[in-house]
């Protein structure tokens, strides 16, 4: 009779127990899916401040050619980007 009632006990001891994994296993859960909406979120928001920064820089381009239109012809091309043949230095006035 002791080992009927020692089986029985840890047999509600393990249903227990299987409840609480149960219920932490869905709280996990809830909040990943939680975490996967933010994520979504964060990335739009990238996508979003990325389309306005490269549209600032192309305002702020406009911009300086308005302001300085006379000296565009005089701007040093970037790095490796020469137009005056390989290899030839150029100095500005």
């Amino acid at each position: 009779m002791t080992r009927e009632r020692t089986g029985k006990g840890i047999a509600v001891l393990a249903l227990l127990v299987s409840l609480i994994a149960l219920w932490t296993s869905i709280l996990a859960y809830r909040e990943a899916a939680g975490d996967r909406v933010l994520r979504d979120q964060v990335r739009a928001l990238q996508g979003t401040l990325e389309g306005a920064r490269k549209e600032m820089a192309n305002l702020l381009e406009r911009m300086e050619d308005l302001v300085r239109p006379a000296e565009q012809s005089r701007r040093v091309p970037p790095p490796g980007k020469s137009e005056g043949g390989a290899g030839v230095a150029r100095s500005n006035p």
